[in-house]
């Protein structure tokens, strides 16, 4: 069986609607497919009307984004229940805080001469919130950078004229609503937060304290020695494996499903009632 625990539709700041992300998820031969949306589970009952009498599986998701020293660090709920209250409660504080970064972002890179961003980034998150990702967008399509990851390095990120501190919910609460809801509570890619080896250890450590279920062990490009680490931690730390591309749109190295071979420890299929890869 093959699935993939973390995917974007533009319901947040993927390039793909819901349906169209099914689509392709049924092309690449997935089985299970979590959406897993920033802050949002508005994509998920369009999704399960498009993969209805599909036989591709629809795992309810979100993609929690939390605040952790000084660091942003993101939570995905898995086989949530998106109406439960404490969820819906929460994704609406979310909103709104993310709509006020948003806002500022816009700010201050107009301080630097870059006009009419927050509009653009709008514009292209349509009835969804406004999150960096588009903010990046429109600085591609401005010319500004060539990359999508070029505009946080020199715009967006820590330190650069469009970076705003979040003030997103901590941890502990993000693991209590996914667990409220039913779900899993997963660590979403724990390498890119960039975390010296000791600070990764104190943040799995304090996950597991909290409840958190899982860790994302496994995504579409990362160096071996990288998924034998995570694995490692995961049973230190007694969570569960999860796999998940992280796909926001079409690209050279970034495929729903691609390369996602989970090593031979436990994972969260197990607990979702899902049969072992």
């Amino acid at each position: 069986m093959k699935f993939d625990f973390h995917s974007h539709t533009k319901a947040s700041d993927g390039d793909l609607t819901p349906t169209e992300l099914v689509g392709r998820a049924r092309n690449q031969g997935l089985a299970v497919l979590a959406i897993t949306d920033h802050d949002t589970t508005d994509a998920l009952e369009e999704a399960h009307r498009a993969a209805d009498g599909t036989g591709l599986t629809i795992i309810d998701g979100v993609e929690i984004s939390t605040r952790w020293h000084s660091f942003d660090i993101h939570i995905v709920g898995l086989g949530i229940n998106p109406g439960e209250p404490a969820m819906v409660d929460l994704l609406a504080q979310q909103r709104q805080r993310r709509e006020a970064r948003a806002l500022e972002i816009g700010v201050r890179l107009a301080k630097r001469g870059i006009d009419g961003v927050y509009d653009e980034a709008k514009r292209k998150a349509g009835s969804g919130a406004v999150g960096r990702g588009h903010f990046a967008k429109v600085l591609m399509d401005r010319g500004l950078v060539v990359q999508q990851q070029a505009a946080f390095d020199k715009y967006l990120g820590k330190g650069k004229a469009g970076y705003v501190p979040n003030n997103w919910c901590d941890i502990e609460t993000a693991v209590a609503v996914i667990h409220q809801a039913g779900g899993l509570a997963v660590l979403a890619h724990p390498c890119r937060y960039r975390l010296s080896n000791k600070w990764l250890r104190k943040l799995l450590a304090l996950f597991a304290e909290v409840g958190g279920d899982g860790m994302e062990v496994v995504l579409c490009q990362q160096p071996p020695q990288e998924r034998q680490f995570l694995a490692q931690l995961c049973q230190e730390h007694g969570l569960l494996a999860s796999v998940g591309s992280d796909f926001h749109q079409p690209g050279r190295w970034i495929e729903l499903g691609r390369h996602l071979h989970l090593p031979d420890i436990p994972g969260v299929w197990q607990r979702l009632g899902l049969e072992e890869v």
